[in-house]
Protein backbone atom coordinates (compact mmCIF):
# COMPACT_ATOMS: atom_id res chain seq x y z
CA UNK A 1 0.00 0.00 0.00
CA UNK A 2 1.34 3.43 -0.64
CA UNK A 3 -0.66 5.38 1.96
CA UNK A 4 -1.45 9.32 1.71
CA UNK A 5 -3.58 9.19 5.18
CA UNK A 6 -1.67 7.45 8.62
CA UNK A 7 -3.39 8.12 12.15
CA UNK A 8 -1.77 6.46 15.05
CA UNK A 9 -3.42 6.59 18.25
CA UNK A 10 -5.17 9.50 17.34
CA UNK A 11 -7.78 10.99 19.85
CA UNK A 12 -10.54 13.79 19.58
CA UNK A 13 -12.30 15.84 22.35
CA UNK A 14 -15.53 17.91 21.77
CA UNK A 15 -16.47 19.86 24.57
CA UNK A 16 -14.73 18.64 26.84
CA UNK A 17 -15.69 15.22 26.25
CA UNK A 18 -12.73 12.42 24.54
CA UNK A 19 -15.40 11.34 21.58
CA UNK A 20 -12.28 9.36 19.56
CA UNK A 21 -9.91 7.04 21.40
CA UNK A 22 -6.19 6.27 20.34
CA UNK A 23 -7.50 5.25 16.65
CA UNK A 24 -5.37 3.62 14.48
CA UNK A 25 -5.90 4.06 10.47
CA UNK A 26 -4.10 3.93 7.18
CA UNK A 27 -5.66 5.09 3.89
CA UNK A 28 -3.92 3.62 0.46
CA UNK A 29 -3.53 6.55 -2.22
CA UNK A 30 -6.36 6.22 -5.14
CA UNK A 31 -8.83 4.60 -2.82
CA UNK A 32 -11.89 4.56 -1.63
CA UNK A 33 -12.21 4.52 2.55
CA UNK A 34 -15.79 4.05 4.27
CA UNK A 35 -15.64 4.27 8.02
CA UNK A 36 -19.08 2.93 9.59
CA UNK A 37 -20.53 3.14 12.82
CA UNK A 38 -23.43 4.00 14.82
CA UNK A 39 -24.59 7.43 15.93
CA UNK A 40 -22.76 8.82 18.13
CA UNK A 41 -19.39 6.60 17.13
CA UNK A 42 -17.07 9.31 16.33
CA UNK A 43 -17.42 9.16 12.28
CA UNK A 44 -17.58 12.76 12.28
CA UNK A 45 -15.44 13.96 14.78
CA UNK A 46 -13.07 11.92 13.18
CA UNK A 47 -13.20 12.98 10.08
CA UNK A 48 -13.46 16.63 10.97
CA UNK A 49 -10.19 16.54 12.75
CA UNK A 50 -8.47 15.05 10.07
CA UNK A 51 -9.96 17.65 7.73
CA UNK A 52 -8.37 20.60 10.21
CA UNK A 53 -11.99 21.30 11.50
CA UNK A 54 -11.35 20.11 14.87
CA UNK A 55 -8.08 19.68 16.56
CA UNK A 56 -6.62 16.12 17.56
CA UNK A 57 -6.06 15.74 21.35
CA UNK A 58 -3.16 13.53 20.71
CA UNK A 59 -1.28 10.96 18.19
CA UNK A 60 0.26 10.68 14.89
CA UNK A 61 -1.60 12.55 11.70
CA UNK A 62 0.84 12.22 8.60
CA UNK A 63 -0.52 13.20 5.19
CA UNK A 64 1.07 12.23 2.21
CA UNK A 65 4.26 11.69 4.92
CA UNK A 66 4.36 14.85 6.39
CA UNK A 67 3.33 14.92 10.96
CA UNK A 68 0.54 17.60 10.70
CA UNK A 69 -1.15 16.80 14.14
CA UNK A 70 -1.00 19.98 15.40
CA UNK A 71 -1.34 22.18 12.27
CA UNK A 72 -4.78 22.25 11.34
CA UNK A 73 -4.43 24.54 8.84
CA UNK A 74 -2.12 22.40 6.99
CA UNK A 75 -4.87 19.71 6.67
CA UNK A 76 -7.67 22.24 5.75
CA UNK A 77 -5.37 23.09 2.81
CA UNK A 78 -4.65 19.50 1.65
CA UNK A 79 -7.82 17.94 2.30
CA UNK A 80 -11.35 18.53 -0.02
CA UNK A 81 -13.99 18.29 2.52
CA UNK A 82 -18.23 18.63 2.46
CA UNK A 83 -19.68 21.28 4.79
CA UNK A 84 -22.46 20.63 6.26
CA UNK A 85 -25.79 21.06 3.77
CA UNK A 86 -28.26 22.79 6.60
CA UNK A 87 -24.95 25.43 7.42
CA UNK A 88 -24.53 26.49 3.47
CA UNK A 89 -25.48 30.58 3.49
CA UNK A 90 -28.71 30.72 2.73
CA UNK A 91 -28.10 34.57 1.31
CA UNK A 92 -25.79 33.10 -1.64
CA UNK A 93 -26.66 31.75 -5.33
CA UNK A 94 -25.14 28.38 -5.44
CA UNK A 95 -22.77 30.15 -8.41
CA UNK A 96 -21.26 32.41 -5.62
CA UNK A 97 -20.76 30.14 -3.21
CA UNK A 98 -18.80 27.83 -5.31
CA UNK A 99 -16.84 30.80 -6.66
CA UNK A 100 -16.11 31.76 -2.98
CA UNK A 101 -13.95 28.94 -2.63
CA UNK A 102 -13.28 27.81 -5.92
CA UNK A 103 -12.47 31.20 -8.06
CA UNK A 104 -14.49 31.33 -11.44
CA UNK A 105 -16.86 28.90 -12.05
CA UNK A 106 -15.75 28.60 -15.90
CA UNK A 107 -12.67 27.28 -14.14
CA UNK A 108 -14.37 24.93 -11.54
CA UNK A 109 -16.77 22.97 -13.51
CA UNK A 110 -14.14 21.28 -15.54
CA UNK A 111 -13.05 20.58 -12.14
CA UNK A 112 -15.51 18.55 -11.00
CA UNK A 113 -15.34 16.03 -13.45
CA UNK A 114 -18.26 13.59 -13.81
CA UNK A 115 -19.82 15.15 -10.66
CA UNK A 116 -20.93 18.28 -12.90
CA UNK A 117 -23.63 15.84 -14.71
CA UNK A 118 -23.93 13.44 -11.39
CA UNK A 119 -25.08 16.29 -9.23
CA UNK A 120 -27.04 18.19 -11.98
CA UNK A 121 -24.74 21.02 -11.03
CA UNK A 122 -25.91 23.19 -14.03
CA UNK A 123 -29.36 23.18 -13.15
CA UNK A 124 -28.50 24.66 -9.31
CA UNK A 125 -25.99 27.93 -10.32
CA UNK A 126 -28.58 30.26 -10.10
CA UNK A 127 -30.60 29.37 -7.19
CA UNK A 128 -30.36 31.08 -4.16
CA UNK A 129 -28.92 28.22 -2.02
CA UNK A 130 -32.12 29.52 0.54
CA UNK A 131 -34.88 27.90 -1.82
CA UNK A 132 -32.90 24.89 -1.82
CA UNK A 133 -34.45 21.30 -0.60
CA UNK A 134 -32.02 19.56 1.26
CA UNK A 135 -31.13 16.93 -1.67
CA UNK A 136 -29.97 20.07 -3.66
CA UNK A 137 -27.67 21.76 -0.52
CA UNK A 138 -26.34 18.07 -0.09
CA UNK A 139 -25.29 18.17 -3.85
CA UNK A 140 -24.12 21.26 -3.68
CA UNK A 141 -22.35 20.70 -0.25
CA UNK A 142 -20.53 17.69 -2.23
CA UNK A 143 -19.71 19.81 -4.89
CA UNK A 144 -17.77 22.48 -2.63
CA UNK A 145 -15.26 19.85 -1.54
CA UNK A 146 -13.94 19.29 -4.92
CA UNK A 147 -13.77 23.07 -6.31
CA UNK A 148 -10.20 22.70 -5.69
CA UNK A 149 -9.29 19.81 -7.07
CA UNK A 150 -7.73 17.74 -4.07
CA UNK A 151 -6.34 14.66 -4.55
CA UNK A 152 -7.97 13.80 -0.91
CA UNK A 153 -10.97 14.53 -0.22
CA UNK A 154 -13.55 13.84 2.90
CA UNK A 155 -17.72 13.47 2.50
CA UNK A 156 -19.85 12.85 5.69
CA UNK A 157 -22.64 10.53 4.72
CA UNK A 158 -22.79 11.54 1.29
CA UNK A 159 -26.04 9.64 0.33
CA UNK A 160 -28.16 11.46 2.74
CA UNK A 161 -30.77 13.69 1.30
CA UNK A 162 -30.39 11.90 -2.31
CA UNK A 163 -32.86 10.38 -4.14
CA UNK A 164 -31.84 6.44 -5.70
CA UNK A 165 -31.24 8.01 -8.91
CA UNK A 166 -28.99 10.43 -7.49
CA UNK A 167 -27.18 8.50 -5.24
CA UNK A 168 -26.84 5.73 -8.20
CA UNK A 169 -25.46 8.56 -10.25
CA UNK A 170 -23.15 10.06 -7.40
CA UNK A 171 -21.75 6.71 -6.33
CA UNK A 172 -20.94 5.55 -10.04
CA UNK A 173 -19.04 8.93 -10.63
CA UNK A 174 -17.34 9.24 -7.52
CA UNK A 175 -15.97 5.08 -8.11
CA UNK A 176 -14.70 6.41 -11.69
CA UNK A 177 -12.87 9.57 -9.80
CA UNK A 178 -11.18 7.18 -7.52
CA UNK A 179 -9.84 4.77 -10.32
CA UNK A 180 -8.60 8.06 -11.94
CA UNK A 181 -6.31 8.66 -8.84
CA UNK A 182 -8.95 10.31 -6.08
CA UNK A 183 -8.17 9.31 -2.92
CA UNK A 184 -11.88 9.15 -0.91
CA UNK A 185 -13.10 8.90 2.88
CA UNK A 186 -16.89 8.97 3.39
CA UNK A 187 -18.62 8.12 6.32
CA UNK A 188 -21.43 5.75 5.67
CA UNK A 189 -24.70 4.11 6.75
CA UNK A 190 -25.48 2.68 3.91
CA UNK A 191 -23.91 -1.20 4.49
CA UNK A 192 -24.27 -1.82 0.72
CA UNK A 193 -22.70 0.93 -0.67
CA UNK A 194 -19.79 0.07 1.90
CA UNK A 195 -19.71 -3.30 0.42
CA UNK A 196 -19.92 -2.66 -2.89
CA UNK A 197 -17.91 0.36 -3.56
CA UNK A 198 -15.38 0.81 -0.79
CA UNK A 199 -11.57 -0.48 -1.08
CA UNK A 200 -11.34 -0.68 2.59
CA UNK A 201 -12.76 0.92 6.06
CA UNK A 202 -13.54 0.63 9.41
CA UNK A 203 -15.88 -0.16 11.92
CA UNK A 204 -16.07 2.68 14.76
CA UNK A 205 -17.70 1.60 18.19
CA UNK A 206 -18.11 4.30 20.87
CA UNK A 207 -15.36 5.82 19.94
CA UNK A 208 -13.19 3.00 19.28
CA UNK A 209 -11.90 0.80 16.24
CA UNK A 210 -14.12 -2.26 16.43
CA UNK A 211 -12.92 -3.82 13.12
CA UNK A 212 -10.45 -3.07 10.06
CA UNK A 213 -12.45 -3.87 7.04
CA UNK A 214 -9.77 -4.78 4.30
CA UNK A 215 -10.05 -5.51 0.58
CA UNK A 216 -10.20 -9.21 0.86
CA UNK A 217 -13.49 -8.84 3.37
CA UNK A 218 -15.20 -6.28 1.49
CA UNK A 219 -14.65 -7.96 -2.13
CA UNK A 220 -16.47 -10.86 -0.22
CA UNK A 221 -19.07 -8.55 1.24
CA UNK A 222 -20.04 -7.42 -2.07
CA UNK A 223 -20.28 -10.78 -3.68
CA UNK A 224 -23.02 -11.45 -0.19
CA UNK A 225 -24.02 -8.25 0.74
CA UNK A 226 -27.03 -10.01 2.16
CA UNK A 227 -25.13 -11.82 4.68
CA UNK A 228 -22.19 -8.80 5.08
CA UNK A 229 -25.16 -6.78 6.32
CA UNK A 230 -26.88 -9.47 8.71
CA UNK A 231 -23.25 -9.59 10.53
CA UNK A 232 -22.41 -6.00 10.32
CA UNK A 233 -25.89 -5.26 12.20
CA UNK A 234 -24.92 -8.07 14.91
CA UNK A 235 -21.44 -6.32 15.29
CA UNK A 236 -22.98 -2.56 15.42
CA UNK A 237 -25.89 -3.81 18.03
CA UNK A 238 -23.24 -5.51 20.16
CA UNK A 239 -20.96 -2.18 19.76
CA UNK A 240 -18.35 -4.13 18.30
CA UNK A 241 -17.57 -6.26 21.29
CA UNK A 242 -15.78 -10.08 20.88
CA UNK A 243 -15.52 -9.03 16.76
CA UNK A 244 -12.72 -11.46 15.88
CA UNK A 245 -14.09 -14.63 14.76
CA UNK A 246 -17.87 -14.15 16.67
CA UNK A 247 -19.16 -13.69 13.44
CA UNK A 248 -17.39 -16.28 10.85
CA UNK A 249 -16.47 -13.32 8.45
CA UNK A 250 -13.42 -15.36 8.06
CA UNK A 251 -9.68 -13.84 7.88
CA UNK A 252 -9.94 -10.50 6.27
CA UNK A 253 -11.65 -9.57 9.61
CA UNK A 254 -8.84 -7.93 12.06
CA UNK A 255 -8.92 -5.60 15.12
CA UNK A 256 -6.39 -2.57 14.57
Amino acid sequence: MNPIVRLESVSVERSGQRVVHEVDLTVGRGSWFGLIGANGSGKTSLLRALAGRLPFAGGSCRIDGDELILDRAARATRVGFSPPPDKLPDALRVREALELIGGGIDEILPRLGPLRAALALDALLNRWIGDCSAGMRQRIAIALAFVDAPALVILDEPFNWLDPVASFDLRQALRAMVDNGLTLMTALHDLGTLAAACDTGLMLADGRVAMALDDNLLRTAAQNPQAFERQMIDLLRSNGDEVNGRFGLGTGVSAL
